[in-house]
């Protein structure tokens, strides 16, 4: 596999595979530029390597092509500003301006393509598809999108001389731009900075971590994260489960939750992890006091409470003051740390003490020679709103890619280099 550090890129249209779905606000400014950021140390090896390059993304999740507010226009000055180049933006992908453009581009120009996903073949869903559609008829449009979508594959790397992908976030997707494109340089392939940064990260800290080794996995519902709690239990000596799991757990022990989240389906579940990490000797903590509101807002009355006695008409929102203290204690006292998911509503100020409590701590106990890793879109929020992202070791830029990679499955974004 060739390494973005031996490849010669002097005088090669390179192009590349960025995630810059970054949030933008009512006036289409740019409110967290991390994945810009991220982005540029492979921008800026190509260029100054002697080559140019063309940059193609996706934004958001327009419903149909050219959708005005998902325009990647929207987002050049912000990049210019971190490249501190001038940017020439295409306009589309597809068209022969974006044919020329790319043509033309000399040694040290960048030109950014137009959203991807305004194109049906990048993700190879139909679209327009009536509510009332046949599966015939559902089945014909799929085969058409597929169909084109080796034109729109061939024409996008036709506009250049090598491919890389450095789009971690997007990974775990097959789409044209991820994993089919690949296939179109097949001496000429490789991982961005970002992408190597990611999976060097990821494999360290599941293949050979310092001990003791504590994955801290918060968000709301046990459903959505056994998957990646099973596949760490292989691997770590300890788990701190937060956030409205929570109140799974407590529930399925007996507990009175009152009516904070709790999926009553996963109770079976719940028991079986706990026995699972008991049979393995793996410590589980469970906050055992909750900060509880009687509405979920900022101006809610609030309280405290056992987790497992939480009073009708009152929900768990956030972590208690000794789940804050045993959660803390325990984190600097292990030398490898993941994170992943929130403890409590972040979102909510009066209910984001107890995330940044465990982000302090996660920052205090790196500072004391501990690796962590902060993976997962809210525990990257997290990270970033108590603006302790410079004090932890790694900062994955991957939601869905990250849990994937970590429950082993295989990424058609890294296949589709490696082989």
């Amino acid at each position: 596999m060739i390494s973005i550090d031996n490849y010669n890129f002097n005088g090669k249209r390179a192009i590349i595979r960025v995630d810059f779905n970054v949030p933008l606000n009512d006036r289409f400014e740019v409110t967290d530029d991390t994945r810009i950021r991220a982005a540029i140390p492979t921008i800026k090896k190509v260029l100054a390597g002697g080559g140019s390059v063309i940059l193609m993304s996706h934004l958001g999740r327009p419903k149909k092509n050219n959708d005005e507010k998902f325009s990647l226009k929207h987002i050049v000055s912000a990049v210019e500003a971190l490249l501190g180049c001038k940017v020439i933006f295409a306009g589309d992908c597809m068209g022969e301006k974006a044919a020329e453009l790319a043509a033309s581009l000399k040694p040290g120009e960048v030109l950014l393509l137009e959203n991807l996903r305004f194109y049906a073949e990048e993700e190879g869903k139909p679209r327009g598809l009536a509510d009332d559609a046949t599966e015939e008829e559902k089945a014909e449009a799929k085969k058409a999108v597929k169909a084109s979508q080796k034109e729109f594959v061939k024409k996008l790397a036709s506009y250049a001389d090598c491919y890389i992908n450095d789009a971690f976030g997007t990974a775990h997707r097959a789409h044209a731009s991820t994993a089919l494109i690949a296939d179109y340089f097949p001496h000429d392939k490789m991982f961005g900075y970002v992408m190597e940064g990611e999976l060097k990260a990821i494999d360290g800290v599941m293949l050979s971590p310092k001990r003791p080794f504590v994955a801290i996995i918060g968000g709301s519902k046990v459903s959505t994260k056994i998957t990646i709690i099973e596949k760490l239990m292989e691997k770590v000596d300890s788990l701190i489960l937060g956030g409205g799991m929570t109140y799974t757990f407590m529930g399925a022990m007996g507990g009175k939750v009152g009516n904070s989240i709790c999926e009553p389906d996963q109770f079976p579940t719940a028991m079986a992890i706990l026995e699972k990490a008991k049979a393995k000797g793996i410590k589980v903590l469970l906050a055992e006091d909750a900060l509880i509101a009687d509405a979920f807002s900022q101006d809610a009355n609030t309280s405290e409470a056992p987790s497992n006695d939480i009073p009708d008409g009152w929900e768990g929102v956030d972590i208690g003051e000794k789940a804050k203290k045993a959660f803390r204690e325990h984190i600097l006292s292990c030398k490898t740390i993941l994170w992943n998911g929130p403890v409590g509503v972040f979102e909510i100020d009066k209910f984001a003490t107890g995330s940044k409590a465990v982000a302090e701590a996660i920052a205090e106990a790196t500072a004391q020679g501990a690796y962590s890793l902060i993976g997962g879109g809210d525990s990257v929020a997290c990270i970033n709103k108590f603006g302790l992202a410079d004090k932890v070791s790694y900062v994955s830029t991957g939601g869905g890619a990250l849990l994937e990679y970590m429950e082993g499955k295989e990424l058609p974004g890294v296949a589709s280099i490696k082989k």
